[in-house]
């Protein structure tokens, strides 16, 4: 059973950067499709980012600012998020699944972390 850990959120100024980390236990990282999913207070949980074999798609919201990436012999994936932007605040989570293809849905995910609260300030 894989567990997923994130971190690495934090309170930016409009215009900064973050980046952040999920780590992976308890299975074999590389057989897994990754993607990152956040949700605002009062809003459904939306899609960020996700990688595969292929490389990473990214939401049109935050497509040139935010890059996915992953490290199969450190088990971790990764969001390198740039000119943050007060409406990025949400809580952050990582999610994994097996299969080598990109996945934006929220509900074909079988594992999910535990979110890290990333809050940008104006």
């Amino acid at each position: 059973q894989v567990q997923l850990v994130e971190s690495g959120g934090g309170l930016v100024q409009a215009g900064g950067s973050l980046r952040l980390s999920c780590a992976a236990s308890g299975g074999t990282f590389s057989r897994y499709a990754m993607g990152w999913f956040r949700q605002a207070p009062g809003k459904e949980r939306e899609f960020v980012a996700a990688i595969a074999w292929s490389g990473g798609h990214y939401a049109d919201s935050v497509k040139g600012r935010f890059t996915i990436s992953r490290d199969n012999a450190k088990n971790t994936v990764y969001l390198q998020m740039n000119s943050l932007k007060p409406e990025d605040t949400a809580v952050y989570y990582c999610a994994g699944r097996l299969g080598g293809d990109i996945y934006v849905s929220a509900t074909v995910y079988s594992h999910w972390g535990q979110g890290t609260q990333v809050t940008v300030s104006s």
